[in-house]
């Protein structure tokens, strides 16, 4: 198991940990979401009614979030596994910010169940945003080798920076960013372990935590990425 998703599992559940899951269960295409005042009242009263007592310990607080997670992923799809990945240290070094972590997340039953819905709801949002983003960073069809290059580079820089803008490359960062580019080229049709290969390779102990890569590195990371897919450089200039 990675090291940097360790804080994002739930009870050791792979299916129910963010960073390992596929595009396809996270792809707002894909998995519709249906969201009204209703449905968030009834959410929210669930939530409310499962939060642990104010003196509970850290074991009823994980078992809380776990089975936040689990109630989630059931009723609206494994991509709400994500709610929870917070930006920094306590988060596992996610893009969630109406989160942080049990200890200091989990309060009055009323207040943390909002918290849990706005994080639920922030996370779809950048679900989509990332929708958005890659389908307008991807390569064109029909595209030759040199073209495909240069928007495979272009799309690694802008996603890289994107992620490290968004949780302030923060504790942990790269983790997300590793996942974000392997939805990425999955979305453009590439199987899931080719992408994590690949990514792997391009990004593997480059970034640090509490540490923003340079303009350099981030361009360096974008061409190995997309030399090693394509075999070609891409175009220096357009």
């Amino acid at each position: 198991m990675r090291a940097r998703f360790w804080r994002n599992t739930t009870a050791i559940n792979y299916e129910l940990a963010p960073a390992w899951l596929p595009w396809s269960a996270v792809d707002p295409d894909r998995n519709a979401f249906t969201w009204d005042e209703a449905e968030a009242s009834e959410i929210t009263t669930v939530i409310a009614s499962m939060v642990p007592p104010d003196d509970a310990g850290w074991e009823e607080k994980y078992r809380f979030t776990t089975e936040v997670t689990a109630l989630l992923a059931t009723r609206y799809g494994r991509w709400a596994c994500g709610w929870h990945w917070a930006v920094g240290e306590g988060g596992g070094g996610g893009v969630v910010t109406h989160w942080c972590c049990n200890s200091h997340s989990i309060g009055r039953p009323a207040a943390t169940a909002a918290k849990v819905v706005a994080s639920l709801l922030e996370w779809r949002d950048w679900l989509e945003e990332l929708a958005e983003r890659f389908e307008q960073l991807a390569p064109p069809a029909g595209a030759n080798a040199e073209d495909h290059s240069w928007h495979l580079e272009r799309a690694a820089t802008r996603l890289v920076t994107v992620v490290m803008d968004r949780t302030g490359a923060e504790c942990g960062w790269y983790g997300l960013c590793h996942t974000v580019l392997t939805w990425f080229l999955s979305s453009t049709g590439m199987g899931a372990e080719e992408a994590k290969d690949a990514v792997d390779t391009a990004i593997g102990g480059r970034f640090k935590s509490w540490t923003a890569p340079s303009r350099t590195l981030i361009d360096a990371e974008g061409e190995d990425l997309a030399v090693d897919l394509t075999g070609v450089q891409p175009y220096r200039e357009r």
